[in-house]
């Protein structure tokens, strides 16, 4: 163990040496429950949240939660599963050249998106829609991403992750077109849990991360994406890539690959020993350009439109029948067998129904959310063009 524990010191040695002043040393990680086994063990704290979120239940669910398009028979299109890979590789890629911590990165990469429902943005609307009917306030999926990695994973004791992981996921809203992003520090879990609360009740989030790191992932998010959308809605014939944007084509390029090496590039060049993270002028302006083509001509399109009408109706009603079953405390329930058995005293008196059932939605993938509708349902979805 002295072997062990003199190499950790060598590691937390190193990041001081040569991280940049600017970045977030693996000793600075801050836990809401201190936990003696981490201070005497051996492992950096950042290294021991990235485990943890990969051993999550969360996470393994991301194998079969949306992205974009949904109820497409594709193997080739990007699911959430990848799209957090490709986060994780692109901030951390950032975050290297920029002398920033790798671990404390895709600990927030890799947790990002745990929170997001089934039928990606869609199903996010109508859940928001529902939560905010049944005064919980809004669904935000950054929100619950914190809610199932701090309160729900390990029947309710969540994985007692630091702080600058947890304000990193919450902070991440790659949505949000930024040209320069500028950590807010010296957060504390009151900070947390009062930008939670808030969050909340509005319907749009723009939080910023309390570490470079953090920003580093939100501008990453959107990285990872845009030009991903644009291949799977290409492959899904949906757009042509001589539909894209000349301006931005010129600039960025027409294809993935192009779109991210000259979007890391930038954010590079002009994040370099600065206090902040950001695109220069001319980047951010047909950036924001191409995520509006993205917004009309990709998540708007009627094409993968078409079912959402239904989906929304099976949300309402999978919502009524988990809030009657948990009124009426029907234990063969579902919500019981398949959720709250063996959850801790602490989350089911903390919760109201509403959150619970809040919780358990999110949480499905699309294929288990599909299995509790009917199956005239389920064929309806699958048939339609």
């Amino acid at each position: 163990m002295d072997i062990l524990n003199s190499i950790k010191t060598a590691l937390d040695r190193r990041e001081i040496e040569f991280l940049s002043p600017l970045a977030t040393h693996s000793s600075q990680a801050i836990r809401k429950i201190p936990e003696t086994n981490i201070e005497e063990g051996y492992r950096q704290d950042f290294s021991i949240d990235v485990d943890r979120i990969l051993n999550s239940l969360a996470y393994t669910r991301y194998i079969d939660k949306t992205q974009v398009f949904y109820l497409m028979r594709n193997d080739h299109v990007t699911h959430r599963v990848l799209h957090v890979q490709l986060v994780s590789k692109v901030s951390r890629t950032i975050g290297r050249f920029l002398g920033l911590n790798e671990d404390l990165i895709e600990a927030i990469a890799l947790g990002h998106d745990i929170g997001h429902t089934p039928f990606g943005h869609d199903g996010e609307k109508f859940l928001s829609e529902l939560c905010a009917a049944g005064n919980i306030g809004y669904f935000h999926h950054n929100v619950q991403s914190v809610q199932f990695l701090d309160r729900v994973e390990k029947k309710g004791r969540g994985w007692n992750l630091s702080l600058q992981v947890l304000d990193g996921i919450l902070c991440h809203d790659g949505e949000v077109h930024n040209m320069e992003l500028k950590p807010e520090r010296n957060k504390t879990f009151e900070t947390l849990d009062q930008e939670i609360k808030q969050t909340r009740l509005i319907k749009k989030t723009n939080l910023l991360p309390m570490s470079l790191e953090g920003c580093v992932v939100r501008i990453a998010d959107t990285v990872s994406y845009i030009g991903r959308d644009i291949e799977d809605a290409i492959r899904l014939g949906m757009i042509s890539r001589s539909d894209l944007p000349d301006e931005c084509v010129k600039i960025l390029g027409n294809t993935n690959g192009t779109i991210v090496y000259n979007l890391v590039t930038d954010i590079i060049n002009n994040s370099f020993r600065e206090p902040h993270i950001r695109f220069s002028q001319k980047i951010s302006d047909v950036l924001e350009k191409l995520k509006e083509f993205n917004y009309q001509h990709i998540y708007l399109n009627p094409k993968i439109k078409n079912k959402t009408a239904t989906i929304r109706n099976q949300f309402s009603i999978l919502f009524e029948r988990y809030m009657k079953n948990l009124e009426k405390g029907r234990k063969d329930s579902v919500i019981f067998t398949g959720f709250l058995e063996n959850m801790s005293e602490e989350y089911i008196n903390k919760h109201k129904n509403q959150e619970i059932v809040r919780d358990f939605i999110a949480g499905m993938t699309d294929q288990y959310f599909l299995e509790q509708c009917p199956e005239e349902i389920q064929s309806k979805l699958w048939m339609a063009k």
